[in-house]
């Protein structure tokens, strides 16, 4: 079983007057999601989400792929469930992205999972690397050349996302799943992090600073100094100890997305 350490840390920002974003930092789970909709709603939602996935925290040492996108899925029903009974929260959603440590062939594999534009991004060796997909009108922009990353942060649209929870039918999860590595560390964060701090910064805090809450709390105050424009929550996981010895070789094993891509 895969020994972890969390720091979490969240502002709403100088914008904002609420904070909509829930994370999650529990067992073998980590994740965040990032709310949507009027009269407090993308709270509701986002809360709905973690909530659901803290359910797998209470027992991880079993948790398979399956069950983690099963809870995705019954999140999403509870998030629809809601809006239907409330018309004040009608409509409301969220996304939701983290990493779970899950059993693979009977061994410890990582599951990074992702629906919509909050990210997860892993530092190995120094190098940091965006693990997740955004869901969201300006990443396909800028994967279609017309735009970029620079001009993606003045992008009027840049918050419409077009994958969510809170939606019928229930949006595809993409995954990735590989095997540990000693000594890596993750970072899973809402878009308000990466709309005010370059990805450069995040990667020199994160292999600058050895304690995952000091580092966590560095990244949310310096996207709150450089704008604060929207809610920012950050949760790093740093893997400390593993047995190895049944691990997959991370030279050989496929990163596999559920649609099917191969990164």
């Amino acid at each position: 079983m895969l020994n972890l350490q969390f720091g979490t840390a969240s502002h709403s920002g100088l914008v904002r007057e609420r904070n909509e974003d829930s994370a999650l930092a529990s067992g073998g789970i980590a994740a965040v999601a990032d709310g949507m909709g009027g009269h407090a709603a993308g709270e509701v939602a986002s809360h709905l989400a973690v909530e659901r996935l803290s359910r797998l925290a209470r027992d991880p040492s079993e948790l398979k792929p399956e069950d983690l996108l099963a809870a995705i899925d019954e999140a999403n029903q509870s998030i629809l469930d809601a809006a239907s009974t409330d018309p004040d929260q009608a409509g409301m959603g969220t996304t939701v992205a983290g990493i779970a440590a899950v059993r693979v062939a009977g061994s410890d594999h990582w599951m990074v999972f992702n629906v919509g534009d909050s990210r997860v991004y892993r530092l190995n060796e120094g190098t940091l690397t965006r693990v997740s997909v955004d869901h969201s009108e300006v990443q396909e922009l800028i994967s279609a050349g017309k735009l970029t990353v620079e001009e993606a942060k003045q992008y009027p649209r840049r918050n419409v996302v077009t994958r969510s929870l809170g939606t019928d039918p229930a949006p595809q999860t993409d995954v990735w799943v590989f095997p540990p590595t000693p000594g890596e560390r993750f970072m899973i964060c809402s878009d308000g992090l990466p709309l005010e701090v370059d990805e450069q910064v995040i990667a020199e805090v994160l292999a600058d600073q050895p304690d995952a809450q000091i580092a966590a709390d560095a990244l949310v105050d310096d996207a709150v100094r450089s704008g604060g424009r929207d809610n920012v929550t950050v949760v790093v996981v740093d893997l400390v100890s593993s047995d190895f010895g049944d691990a997959v070789s991370v030279d050989t094993a496929p990163r596999i997305r559920i649609d099917g891509a191969i990164g």
